[in-house]
């Protein structure tokens, strides 16, 4: 059974000067926490901390083994507050988990947009924009969950002033287009080119039958930004394909009950049960697998940086390319035991029974065959 690949002290302390890293010590200047967990139960409840330069409060959730690609943080802006105006030489993506307000987006040639959100926005910040989030009530915070580049970007420049003082525009992300933050977009496939979703939680999706049952999957392509994110739904008393990838994912749960498991190749699953507000950020190239044990739909949106995308020569991604042909999915008929007799336990605990025979079934007709395995001489 493959083990974490723990070392001894020694060993340890010998790279642990190579954990520390510009973007670290910024987080720390701003008298920030980093979260290292892969597991936070409720970002709409997690504890925050007062960021001075920001005007707000915040915390920042980054596992170890994404710290180099990209990051996540909180942010919670007063009751009748605003944010401090800002701009970065990095890209950041921003879904709202409470409240009501308003963002202002401008540039140095005095371009100017400014749009309304609310609970399930979705939306981008050009790069190198400046911008500038308001709360729109008096009596409430509104809080949101970000991810962006800033990690890599920043331990490359190691240059504080460079990154958040550069007067730089870029109009070919941005140059003040009247409808640049309108809700609409051009659909591709399975991308949705936009700059703005007005409520993620409700956004009709497509039907993505290659992860399994049933479900439906959206992809989004946001400010013309390298970074990427999706929504996946999956019924009731089913659950979806296991899968690994590279770094950067940030599962946030948008709707429904259920778990996910996660584990190293060669090890037992660990599991974790999530709802609304729950975030889940696999490590690098860990297999994880997401169950719908509640009476509702289950909807999560990922945030992900798209450098760490493993991909066919195809352009697919290996996450939906069976293991059986070199990809990194598991099928159904592949999976443990242990994943079957759970989700049943979960679901019985609830009085429901799996919903999953159609899946299994439709699986069959497109399943590859199992590579022959090479026999010692």
């Amino acid at each position: 059974m493959a083990k974490d690949a723990l070392v001894t002290n020694d060993l340890a302390v010998k790279f642990a000067t190579e954990k520390d890293s510009p973007y670290t010590r910024w987080v720390a200047a701003e008298g920030l926490d980093i979260i290292a967990a892969h597991y936070v139960p409720d970002l709409r409840t997690v504890e925050l901390k007062p960021w001075a330069r920001r005007g707000g409060s915040g915390v920042f959730i980054n596992h170890e083994a994404t710290r180099t690609s990209n990051d996540c943080y909180v942010c919670e802006i007063p009751a009748g507050g605003e944010l401090a105006p800002q701009r970065q030489l990095f890209e950041e993506m921003i879904l709202v988990l409470d409240g009501h307000g308003s963002t202002r987006v401008w540039n140095d040639a005095g371009a100017e947009v400014s749009f309304e959100w609310g609970p399930g926005s979705l939306f981008a910040i050009p790069l190198n924009a400046h911008h500038q989030h308001f709360n729109g009530s008096g009596q409430q915070a509104a809080r949101f969950v970000a991810s962006t580049n800033l990690p890599p970007v920043l331990n490359l420049y190691d240059d504080v002033d460079f990154v958040f003082g550069t007067a730089h525009d870029f109009p070919s992300r941005f140059a003040g287009e009247p409808d640049y933050f309108a809700p609409k977009g051009e659909q591709k496939g399975l991308l949705l080119d936009t700059n703005f979703v007005a409520d993620a939680v409700n956004l009709p999706l497509i039907e993505a039958k290659e992860r399994g049952a049933g479900g439906g999957h959206i992809r989004f392509a946001m400010a013309k930004g390298s970074m990427n994110s999706h929504i996946s739904q999956f019924p009731t008393a089913t659950y979806k394909k296991g899968h690994r990838h590279g770094p950067g994912a940030h599962v946030i749960i948008l709707s429904g009950e259920g778990y996910s498991l996660m584990w190293p190749e060669g090890e037992e699953p660990r599991r974790y049960d999530w709802g609304p507000g729950t975030l889940i950020v696999p490590p690098n190239m860990w297999f994880h697998q997401h169950f719908n044990s509640g009476t509702q739909p289950a909807r999560y949106l990922a945030f992900k940086h798209e450098v760490v995308s493993v991909r066919n020569a195809q352009g697919v991604p290996k996450a939906w390319i069976s293991k059986r042909v070199g990809g990194d999915q598991i099928d159904y008929a592949d999976e443990a035991p242990v994943v079957r007799e759970t989700f049943r336990e979960a679901l019985a605990k609830v009085g429901l029974e799996p919903k999953m025979d159609a899946a299994y079934e439709a699986e069959l007709a497109t399943l590859p065959p199992k590579p022959q395995e090479t026999v010692a001489v």
